[in-house]
């Protein structure tokens, strides 16, 4: 293949790709975020859980955030329509998050 069909392959893939951003007709791709947190403990991952499982999303529609605990992982999935949005939930997740880890600092290990 010589250079000049590669360019060209290029140059077709970008239109299509600025297409498919710009074009009306697309349904709205989701976007989504992954986070896994590693405690020391499953009971830490677990305490964790429970301070954050309360706090849902203020807006009632375009995003969705799900929390589970597996052994000593904290697991975050986001979920939204728009990237403002998404990055507004998960700052504010990482907020509550180091208020949780600070927390548990302070006042120790979890007795069991």
């Amino acid at each position: 293949m010589s250079l000049k069909s590669i360019s060209a392959n290029m140059l077709k893939k970008k239109k299509k790709m600025a297409e498919d951003v710009s074009g009306n007709n697309h349904a709205q791709q989701m976007l989504g975020f992954n986070l896994d947190v590693p405690f020391p403990s499953e009971r830490e991952a677990s305490i964790a859980l429970n301070s954050l499982s309360p706090d849902r999303e203020p807006r009632k529609g375009g995003i969705t955030k799900e929390l589970v605990a597996v052994g000593n992982v904290l697991s975050v999935r986001w979920t939204a329509d728009e990237a403002r949005v998404l990055r507004v939930s998960v700052g504010s997740f990482l907020d509550h998050l180091a208020l949780v880890l600070e927390t548990m600092e302070a006042f120790g290990p979890p007795i069991s």
